[in-house]
């Protein structure tokens, strides 16, 4: 039987109706959680468009094609594949391209292709195809030609978003606990959500989308800690990974909702509706047995202790003494709450007490390599697919689909042969598959794909799984700013990997190559770290350090003495 916090479980379930409860209503938010990150997609999608083109146009021309109406050719034209060259009522001849409008000179007859004189103009304007995209930022606020760098902008600031509230808030929840820390970001995310769809200008969108970041990341965070530490280590394994399927969904609604709704603000409002409910249930939340616990919060702990039994249909018998480790020799005293050892258990830690010893720094930066090239393939593989052709929103859809399976596999393969021989292992395969593209001839493009795939979804599956090993491999006091740093690691690597897929100007498999290598290089490492399957959640940085260690009989012995004698006196 465990010991420690971790006890509960065995007593009054590992996951019976009350966690339960509490695991589907908390991972319900974690959908927005993928809906506000991918939802940019459509947000700044840039449809095609022209210099605005004078007013009267009767006839219009480009390459074969001709018509009388400009909105005609859209179906036809191909940035970059020449102007669409445009006759006036007064017999003007005009050449639009996107960012340049051309007037003939002495043009007398109205064909395609013209030697004479022009007189270069810069647009007044633009005109846009509203055949995919009706409105978006892009088509409202112009951000195209010299202004593109501001469309390409907004996702990067909401990244850079996403790291500050990864770290911000994991740090946030280990001081004030997690149940404020939900309630507070599912709150935000509701209001800044609403509040993006009424931005008047790009620049307070572009505020408003840092904070909704902020908010979303910290949220997604937490939750990850919060579920952790309501459930057993029987079931923690598919909780943990069940969690991503949750943000899955959400890049799914952004597909659906895409689809349906082609405004942007319309758009933005019944993303950020869709997952409203939350709000009324999540303030009945409680706090987490192990942080109450950590705290010294007994009082409340018993209460928390007596209610999951009342709701698992058990007697309220587990007591808040028996958790307690048996080297503390102290029973639960509301007047001791005071004392030194709730001081010392209120000390202030933070991310330096991770690398606060040899094997605990390894430790970490393994850990935070794992999160970056999580990250960092994910998102190369999932911007290169852009490439695949086809519906866009399909491709989105899918794009989300395909990772349940993989978190499917990764829970099997985790429970069944531990966390690091699952990580490991995908992370090597990813390498292989990365680096095996560099030699695949261009014009077999299936290969290429399946190997891409392949690729991706194991990456997916070490990605998936590094939220848990992370929470497994520290204690309570420091676990949610584990996992925050990590998921700030994530975030790096989310902000590199769009100056990554850059680099297919130089060669088209270079990015490949780069998370192929990367990939196999920190697979390595993984065989370094310790083992948690099976393992009780540890409460102190000595119980974490000691992961993996053989226990020493004599240590033990001796250890066995000193705990004897003190609970003699």
């Amino acid at each position: 039987m465990t010991t420690g916090v971790e006890r509960l479980f065995d007593e009054l379930g590992h996951f019976k109706r009350f966690q339960a409860c509490l695991y589907f209503a908390a991972i319900f938010q974690a959908i927005s959680c993928g809906i506000h990150y991918l939802a940019s997609v459509f947000l700044v999608q840039t449809p095609k468009f022209l210099c605005y083109a004078p007013s009267n146009i009767t006839d219009v021309l480009y390459r074969n094609h001709s018509s009388t109406s400009l909105a005609d050719i859209w179906t036809h034209y191909k940035p970059g594949d020449g102007p669409v060259v445009v006759r006036t009522a007064g017999g003007d001849q005009w050449e639009l391209s996107p960012c340049l409008k051309a007037l003939r000179l002495d043009a007398i007859n109205f064909q395609y292709e013209f030697f004479g004189n022009k007189t270069v103009e810069s647009c007044g304007g633009f005109v846009y195809d509203h055949s995919e995209v009706e409105q978006s930022i892009v088509t409202d606020w112009d951000l195209v030609c010299e202004k593109e760098w501001l469309a390409k902008l907004a996702q990067p600031t909401f990244m850079l978003g996403v790291l500050i509230g990864a770290l911000v808030f994991g740090d946030v929840a280990d001081r004030i606990g997690r149940r404020p820390i939900l309630m507070a970001t599912s709150l935000c995310q509701f209001l800044f959500g609403v509040t993006v769809a009424f931005t008047g200008n790009y620049y307070l969108f572009v505020l408003m989308r840092f904070l909704l970041a902020m908010v979303s990341s910290g949220y997604l965070v937490v939750v990850f800690v919060y579920v952790t530490e309501f459930t057993g280590n029987k079931v923690r394994t598919w909780t943990s990974m069940h969690v991503h399927a949750a943000f899955a969904v959400g890049i799914m609604v952004v597909a659906l909702v895409g689809y349906l709704v082609r405004v942007w603000w319309i758009y933005q409002i019944i993303l950020t509706l869709s997952t409203s409910p939350f709000l009324l249930y999540c303030w009945k939340f409680p706090e987490t047995p192990f942080y109450l616990m950590a705290k010294g919060r007994y009082k409340e702990a018993q209460e928390l202790l007596d209610t999951m039994a009342y709701f698992n249909g058990l007697p309220p018998t587990l007591k808040v003494s028996e958790l307690k480790d048996e080297c503390d020799g102290a029973l639960l005293n509301d007047n001791k709450q005071e004392d030194g050892r709730v001081v010392e258990v209120e000390k202030r830690l933070s991310i330096l007490d991770m690398f606060g010893s040899l094997k605990m720094a390894g430790r970490s930066a393994t850990c935070w390599a794992i999160w970056f090239i999580g990250s960092l393939g994910y998102y190369v593989f999932s911007l290169g697919s852009v490439n695949l052709g086809g519906n866009q929103y399909i491709n989105l859809f899918l794009a989300g689909a395909v990772e349940v399976p993989s978190y499917l596999i990764g829970c099997f393969a985790m429970d069944r042969v531990g966390r690091k021989k699952t990580c490991a292992p995908a992370l090597l395969l990813g390498g292989v598959a990365c680096m095996l593209i560099i030699v695949v001839p261009q014009d077999i493009e299936i290969l290429a794909l399946v190997l891409s795939m392949t690729g991706k979804f194991t990456i997916a599956i070490a990605f998936g799984l590094i939220y848990l090993y992370t929470c497994e491999l520290y204690p309570t006091i420091i676990r949610s700013l584990a996992v925050g740093s990590g998921s700030m690691m994530c975030r790096v690597g989310s902000v590199v990997a769009p100056f990554c897929v850059y680099l297919a100007d130089i060669w088209i498999y270079l990015p490949q190559l780069i998370v192929g290598i990367l990939a196999f290089i920190i697979g390595i490492l993984t065989f370094f770290l310790p083992e948690t399957l099976g393992q009780p959640l540890t409460s102190t940085l000595e119980e974490a350090e000691a992961l993996g260690s053989k226990p020493n009989k004599k240590n033990t012995a001796v250890d066995v003495l000193e705990m004897n004698q003190s609970i003699k006196a």
